[in-house]
């Protein structure tokens, strides 16, 4: 990224599951919420400079009817506890058929915490696993990185503009450092 783009980033949103911490697909149970390594040292040292944070979810699980609002909002309290505080949260509790606008592919959560956080889309960025949140990111008119996992596909890869081994990196990538 050029400088000048660097220079203005306020915020760093995270996709939570396989991000922030270790994907338990449609978790309803906190005690099963793990922090992926490193993940508290890097939002720890993002708030010490300032940076906002933030989490974008897709929980279509609750479309879906395999977990609640409740639970999703239970296990986000604990990512929170374990990992936070965080500024804002989004949560799009729809599934693909829903057509919904906030559900990642599409900018809607993006543009939300944005509004929320009070800053324009450029002066944010979104770290995620797969190629639907960086897809989300640049959308708004974010920065989108990826942090690929085992599940990440071979073309989300290719597609994405910055690619990251792990969230330490991903935030070196914005932050102009190698």
């Amino acid at each position: 990224m050029e400088s000048s783009e660097t220079s203005k980033l306020r915020a760093v949103l995270f996709d939570r599951d396989g991000t922030l911490v270790v994907d338990v697909p449609y978790n309803g149970d906190p005690g099963k919420v793990r922090p992926v390594a490193g993940a508290k040292a890097v939002l720890d040292s993002l708030r010490a400079d300032g940076m906002a944070t933030g989490v974008i979810t897709n929980q279509s699980g609750i479309a879906r009817g395999l977990i609640t609002a409740e639970d999703v909002a239970k296990v986000n309290a604990r990512v929170e506890e374990l990992l936070g505080p965080f500024d804002v949260w989004e949560v799009c509790p729809h599934s693909e058929q829903d057509g919904c606008a906030c559900r990642k592919p599409a900018p809607g959560m993006v543009h939300s915490a944005c509004r929320k956080l009070g800053i324009s889309e450029s002066e944010a960025a979104l770290i995620g696993d797969i190629g639907a949140d960086v897809g989300a990111a640049e959308a708004a008119g974010a920065t989108g990185v990826l942090v690929p996992t085992p599940v990440t596909r071979t073309e989300e890869v290719g597609a994405a503009r910055l690619v990251a081994p792990d969230l330490a990196s991903a935030v070196g990538l914005l932050q102009g450092t190698p």
